[in-house]
């Protein structure tokens, strides 16, 4: 059996510790709440972004991970399909102009974080009321996911945008 005794110096050291800490904290509470910061610590008009990406390597990861096996885009020249192997998954260039570089992304990395009402009528959903696209989130690094998205948000009802 331990001691309490032998245990009060550690004990101490926490408890001293702990309220360093939560003084810390208090003090930069106060700190952010006057700067214009949230409840969170976070400026209030804070907004995620993603790294810079580069569309001619997100194009590449397209073929690579044949993502047009599944999508079409307009204008765009992939590896030839048989028509039964071509998967269902919505036509992209048409989005482009759409969406921002972070709602690609998402999709990307979420495909059910956000799924359009005519998605089950175009065939997009599973019967678990799911999209049938995996997520890539566990496959991609950061920088390709970005890159993916954006050579997705520059492309143009044409195709890429030169």
């Amino acid at each position: 059996m331990v001691s309490l005794r032998t245990n009060i110096p550690s004990l101490i050291s926490i408890i001293l510790i702990s309220g360093t800490l939560a003084a810390c904290q208090k003090h930069e509470a106060a700190d952010h709440n006057s700067a214009g910061h949230g409840d969170h610590g976070t400026l209030k008009d804070w907004k995620f972004t993603l790294v810079k990406g580069d569309a001619a390597t997100g194009r590449e990861l397209f073929i690579e991970l044949e993502c047009y096996k599944c999508h079409e885009i307009k204008g765009e020249n992939f590896p030839t399909l048989v028509k039964n192997d071509k998967g269902i998954g919505p036509e992209l260039s048409q989005m482009a102009g759409s969406h921002p570089i972070e709602f690609f992304a998402e999709s990307i990395a979420n495909p059910n974080a956000v799924i359009d009402g005519d998605a089950k009528e175009e065939g997009h959903i599973g019967p678990d009321g799911k999209s049938k696209m995996p997520s890539f989130a566990d496959v991609l690094t950061v920088q390709q996911l970005t890159d993916l998205a954006t050579y997705l948000a520059s492309l143009s009802a044409g195709g890429h945008k030169h």
